[in-house]
């Protein structure tokens, strides 16, 4: 049993947050809210959202998943308007999802999750830590687009930087530790990534939000933020490029 509404805003964040990686995807339910985990088809990043039943306000859930079209879920997300209010009810003798938004009612076809992963998300011990404000990493990535398709992300005690080299142009954007919200590191760390993974999950925060990235050197970058007013939290993770010393 899934029975929930919610403010169309805060469906929009997951589904704008889960469409960066997948098409479909599972829904893990429970009394205490809904989680999800999914790789994307090139196995590069991981998403692992939590929604907190507060982020909703009706949900009733028995332990139970479905699986979503986030297309669909997305397409009629956008008939809603300001904070028009979303019903959502789980059809399980139809396998179907009843949305109401407004005067409109969509009843839409579930995926059958006997074939989707469970991943587990790996137990990083990483190095360095780095919070920073949305708006300063898209700043970093729009100058970097042009450059090259892969970025650096550099911590040390003293700073954060990201830069970008292409075959003739560089570009490099840093921050103080005071300019940031927070930084922490023993020593200095870098590590490469794919410029349009790593800009795409970046334009699921909300603007005006914080970012916490955990790094170590040719490690992966775990990055979390919270969404609907801090009631869930998402984690990415984004495999590096493995740089040769040669």
């Amino acid at each position: 049993m899934f029975q929930a509404r919610a403010r169309a805003e805060v469906l929009k964040e997951v589904v704008n947050v889960v469409s960066t990686l997948v098409d479909e995807a599972k829904f893990t339910m429970n009394s205490d809210g809904l989680t999800l985990r999914a790789v994307d088809p090139a196995h590069i990043a991981m998403v692992d959202l939590t929604l907190g039943k507060d982020a909703f306000d009706e949900f009733k859930a028995d332990e139970s998943e479905i699986g979503i079209d986030i297309d669909k879920l997305s397409q009629f997300l956008k008939l809603s308007r300001g904070d028009n209010i979303v019903d959502m009810k789980h059809d399980e003798d139809k396998r179907r999802l009843k949305i109401v938004v407004g005067d409109i009612t969509r009843h839409m076809s579930l995926i059958d999750t006997t074939g989707m992963s469970d991943p587990k998300v790996p137990n990083l011990d990483l190095p360095a830590s780095v919070t920073v404000r949305s708006e300063d990493l898209m700043q970093g990535i729009k100058a970097s687009e042009t450059i090259s398709d892969h970025i650096a992300l550099v911590a040390s005690p003293e700073a954060f930087e990201m830069s970008c080299e292409g075959d003739m142009d560089q570009v490099h954007w840093k921050k103080a530790k005071k300019d940031l919200p927070a930084l922490k590191a023993q020593g200095s760390v870098r590590s490469l990534f794919p410029l349009e993974y790593f800009s795409n999950m970046l334009k699921s925060v909300s603007s005006g939000s914080e970012v916490t990235m955990h790094l170590g050197s040719d490690y992966p970058v775990r990055m979390e933020f919270k969404i609907a007013d801090g009631k869930g939290e998402v984690r990415y993770l984004l495999a590096p490029r493995i740089e040769s010393n040669d």
